[in-house]
């Protein structure tokens, strides 16, 4: 799914430039930690990512297929030759396995077939495989319709509601909309709500094409039959649309999990393709309505209009077939020497649309290496004193379903045991470092990327990440991966990184051929980031007391709200601000200084016995927590998080504060005395359990 960092950072904060620090550990266990880092740092083997990824990628492997399983089982025995435990988690997942059948064509005035795959292309063995699949949507709905056409811009709520603003009625009409700007899955919701009989979807060269540059092959850039697929399934909670809450175990399992009737779900009935620009244009040049306003006209070389008339009719058909799916996320686990009942999660899907070279393998095959180095430490005598576990999930593509039903299942253990949770999505598509981080992770990874080197420079990570600036930006999580059940359903502090570039996203040009060329021909951007998130992943497995910011809740929480305050401004005059968040915050900011104070003394000059650091590790686990709240959000309960969402209108963006940023998007000002009451409930709590640990810190 969506990993570029666009599209999950709304806003991000410059974090404070400090002096190097290992935050967390006892002052006579600091040497020690830096020669575990050093030793793992030369462990490390920069050939190994370039052989991953070339097996990872071998052959297209969609949720459910073969191929997939025999990624599965090579992930598998990597990690068990690693020395670590393995397991796989099975789920029956219901779902569109492959496109089944679908046609576009123009129907009048003229007669024409549209294609719908990328081309084969001379020079790219990989582009000619019979095993890529034609462009198509998982969780379309099927259908058959012959009918006029209206451009919808990029298909968001706003455009839908512009065009009726306009006088175009898109009812029984078949809607084109551009990708970018929301999850593909809201335009066919918008499409579906407001009567269209079907949707198509194109990459318009104005996003992606030759308006930005060279195209593929000779370029990074979408040609014009290059196709983004990619799942359109829209539920109000996240993961198999028939099991909301509970895990999709298999149905010849001993456990029976109570399962929705299709029919009761909002899985869409309208039809839904993609194309390339190639076929797009064909349709478009045949329009003759009016102009379209301003920000609309896409790239082609024409005038976009909005409508074609009852002169241009296409034909959209597809039969794309729904049913129960064996998928299944393996896990791999290191046993902590000290802590064994304490958890730091590392994960990234591997189930593609086609190769998946940048997405997501990039990101698999680093965590591949990853439990290769960490496995030499462990069989050193190095190992972790926390349990590191590796997780690699399927069915993310359609609709980041694996990762969900595992912490669905997991949902005690989690709440128990996890200290974070490191998503690394096509984390090695570039070579451009960025994340976006829950407050409490932000400064353990601004400190573990000042001890990498970036590759072919006399730079660390740090350096080249901030640039020009005083220190470098982190945002704030938001869809579009598999950190959103962590982070927003049960509470566990999340991060989702790595690095950025040039994307053929979800078409069947993302090979490693095209990795090879344009992405990193060198291959040291793939162990650039496995030394980095080794390093943190330590830090946070080592560390006597887990090496939480918690400072920085109070400073990030202050932005938020001022931020949140503006928003309810902007519609509502008379609105004087959050009052009982606005004391809690200074109460949160007073004990977040103080329990610092007191840590840093404890660590500089104290030892803690193992029950001390066991008992003040529980009550740190708990902090996170302060934010789920019981009732959820009102545009879906299953996100518990009053923290941060997913944006339930775009599906990518991060929602901060999502109770009252769902009230902004409204412009209503009925529930904000609620969210006043709730957010200050929440602080409060994190302030008395920051208390309780500066009781046992004296």
């Amino acid at each position: 799914m969506r990993r570029l960092l666009v599209h999950i950072v709304l806003f991000s904060f410059s974090y404070l430039a400090t002096a190097q620090s290992n935050d967390g550990f006892l002052a006579q266990s600091q040497t020690k930690e830096k020669q575990v880092e050093d030793y793992f740092l030369e462990t490390v083997d920069f050939d190994q990512y370039k052989i991953h990824l070339k097996t990872l990628t071998q052959k297209p492997h969609v949720a459910g297929s073969k191929a997939n399983e025999e990624v599965r089982d090579y992930m598998a025995n990597v990690m068990k030759n690693a020395g670590m435990k393995v397991e796989l988690y099975p789920y029956d997942i219901y779902m569109s396995k492959n496109p089944g059948t679908s046609l576009i064509e123009l129907v009048t005035p003229i007669r024409e077939p549209l294609n719908q795959q990328e081309f084969i292309l001379e020079g790219d063995a990989y582009s000619s495989s019979a095993d890529l699949w034609k462009g198509w949507n998982a969780y379309s709905g099927s259908g058959d319709v012959t009918a006029e056409v209206v451009y919808a811009n990029y298909g968001t709520k706003e455009d839908f509601e512009k065009l009726k603003e306009l006088g175009v009625d898109v009812k029984g009409k078949i809607v084109l909309a551009r990708y970018g700007q929301n999850f593909r899955g809201y335009k066919a919701k918008f499409a579906e709500e407001n009567g269209a009989a079907g949707l198509i979807i194109y990459t318009d060269p104005a996003d992606s094409g030759f308006t930005k540059g060279l195209v593929y092959p000779e370029g990074v850039y979408s040609n014009e039959s290059a196709i983004q697929r990619g799942s359109v399934l829209t539920e109000e909670f996240t993961g198999d649309p028939l099991t909301p809450y509970e895990p999709a175990l298999p149905l010849d399992g001993k456990k029976k999990i109570k399962r929705l009737d299709p029919k009761d779900t909002n899985m869409h009935t309208i039809p839904v393709t993609p194309i390339g620009y190639g076929s797009a244009q064909k349709i478009l040049g045949l329009m003759s309505g009016k102009v379209v306003p301003e920000g609309w006209q896409g790239g082609l070389p024409f005038t976009y209009r909005l409508d074609g008339g009852d002169e241009l009719k296409l034909r959209l058909m597809v039969d794309q077939k729904r049913d129960f799916v064996r998928v299944h996320n393996v896990v791999g686990t290191i046993k902590g020497t000290e802590y064994p009942d304490e958890w730091i999660i590392l994960g990234c899907h591997y189930d593609a649309w086609g190769y998946g070279a940048t997405d997501p393998n990039s990101g698999t095959a680093m965590l591949l290496g990853l439990s290769e180095s960490l496995g030499k430490l462990a069989k050193e005598g190095k190992g972790p004193k926390r349990s590191i576990l590796i997780a690699h999930w399927d069915a993310e593509e359609h609709g980041v379903i694996g990762s969900a039903e595992w912490v669905e299942q997991m949902k005690d253990e989690l709440n128990a045991k996890a200290v974070a949770y490191l998503n690394f999505d096509g984390g090695v598509s570039g070579k451009k470092f960025g994340a976006s981080a829950s407050p409490t992770l932000k400064k353990v990874l601004v400190e573990a990327s000042k001890e990498v080197n970036y590759p072919e420079t006399d730079k660390t990570v740090y350096e080249v990440w901030k640039g020009d600036n005083d220190a470098p930006k982190i945002g704030n999580l938001g869809g579009g991966s598999d950190h959103i059940g962590f982070y927003m359903h049960v509470g566990v502090p999340s991060l989702s990184g790595g690095t950025s570039g040039p994307t053929l996203y979800h078409t069947n040009y993302d090979s490693f051929g095209f990795y090879e060329k344009f992405v990193d021909p060198s291959f040291k951007m793939g162990p650039m980031v496995e030394q980095l998130v080794g390093i943190l992943t330590l830090r946070l497995a080592n560390a006597e007391i887990i090496p939480y910011d918690v400072k920085r809740y109070a400073t990030d929480l202050k932005l938020h709200f001022e931020k949140a305050t503006a928003g309810v401004k902007s519609f509502d005059k008379n609105f004087e601000g959050f009052g009982l968040v606005d004391s809690s915050l200074v109460k949160l900011e007073e004990v977040a200084a103080r329990f610092e104070t007191s840590l840093t003394t404890v660590l500089n000059n104290s030892s803690l016995s193992k029950n001390e650091i066991k008992s003040i590790n529980s009550k740190m686990l708990a902090l996170e927590k302060s934010f789920i709240d019981s009732k959820g959000m009102y545009y879906g309960d299953w996100y518990k998080s009053l923290y941060a969402s997913t944006d339930p209108f775009s599906g990518y963006a991060s929602w901060m504060l999502p109770g009252i940023e769902y009230e902004i998007s409204l412009k209503s000002s009925d529930r904000l005395e609620e969210w006043d009451m709730r957010y200050s409930r929440a602080i409060d709590n994190l302030t008395g359990k920051i208390n309780v640990l500066i009781s046992e810190l004296k």
